[in-house]
């Protein structure tokens, strides 16, 4: 009698494998693993960790190059007397931004922020008024929504000259104004105490078409049930923004508020372009520059720049301690 192993075949005999087995661990050798698995090199392993950061390290670099290596001269102009053109850079430590809070020429020019500030209230009040109405079925409301955006679109410095001429005497405005019976209008861009006012006017117009497209997207995003909810119990148009809408846009309303903040601190463009700073126009940003490169102190430049963006920071994180961000839920 033949001793046989188990399954039959004969006691040092090769075994039978089953065709699926067998196919297995043919693969498998091929691929160098014995459980079928693709065997994948050490190279090709480094290659796919460092693939998501291959396709950051051109953005990271341009971060680096242009933002924080900027930044980071910056604070180091700040405490040397440099003028921008000799190689050497002497450290005076703080006497840059002593200077900053003790002289009262460079640190008075906040107040004129005030005006921008204040104005910027006014934009975003006209930017939430017409948002709430063209979220509404509305006629020709897409003619009206290009309208109040196309200002943002235009070009800072023709916006400047396109106000000259119409605040410049004998202007269009004054030859509107002349219609109505007003036959000694101020002087817009002239008089210490109407010249702010034109200009914060001058970026409201600009800057309201912004602030209306953050809060139109915002209230589009709402759910169109909840009106219709409120519309069955008989809620006005009135009743329904505050209860849903202005909730609903809490958000967005903040960070209007933050952005008007940070714009109202580095005006530049419109004051720079229709007076140059003169009459008490000049901003902390004018001077600033002024002071780079008209009156060649680099060093008290970068103090003042230093300066600006620890108030803006300082701002933003007050406002988001008084007013922080709520998961608003409307359902």
């Amino acid at each position: 009698m033949s001793i046989t192993s188990q399954g039959g075949a004969p006691a040092g005999a090769p075994a039978v494998l089953s065709p699926a087995v067998s196919s297995r661990r043919f693969r498998g050798a091929i691929r160098g693993t014995g459980g079928g698995r693709p065997l994948v090199p050490r190279g090709r392993r480094l290659v796919r960790g460092l693939t998501p950061w291959l396709f950051l390290a051109a953005a990271l670099v341009l971060l680096l190059t242009f933002t924080y290596w900027p930044a980071a001269n910056l604070f180091y102009y700040s405490i040397t007397d440099w003028d921008g053109i000799d190689r050497t850079k002497n450290i005076v430590g703080l006497e840059n931004y002593i200077e900053v809070f003790t002289n009262p020429k460079i640190f008075s020019v906040f107040f004129v922020s005030l005006y921008y500030f204040v104005a910027s209230f006014a934009q975003m009040a006209i930017a939430l008024y017409f948002a709430t109405i063209l979220s509404f079925a509305t006629r020709f409301s897409n003619l009206f929504r290009g309208i109040l955006f196309f200002p943002y679109l235009i070009n800072g410095v023709a916006i400047g000259f396109v106000f000259l001429y119409l605040f410049q005497p004998g202007g269009t405005l004054d030859t509107v104004l002349s219609w109505f019976g007003v036959a000694d209008p101020p002087q817009w861009l002239g008089n210490p105490d109407i010249v702010n006012w034109s200009l914060a006017g001058t970026s409201v117009w600009r800057y309201t078409g912004m602030n209306f497209v953050l809060f139109l997207g915002a209230i589009q995003s709402i759910p169109h049930e909840l009106y219709e909810a409120a519309e069955l119990d008989g809620a006005t148009r009135w009743q329904q923004f505050w209860a849903i809408i202005f909730p609903g846009i809490r958000r967005v309303i903040g960070l209007s508020f933050i952005l008007a903040i940070a714009g109202s601190l580095s005006v530049f463009e419109i004051p720079f372009i229709m007076t140059g700073g003169a009459n008490g126009s000049s901003t902390f940003v004018i001077q600033t520059l002024q002071t780079a490169f008209s009156f060649r102190q680099v060093g008290l430049a970068s103090a003042m720049a230093v300066v600006l963006l620890i108030i803006v920071l300082i701002v933003t994180a007050i406002q988001r301690k008084l007013f922080p961000d709520e998961k608003v839920d409307l359902t």
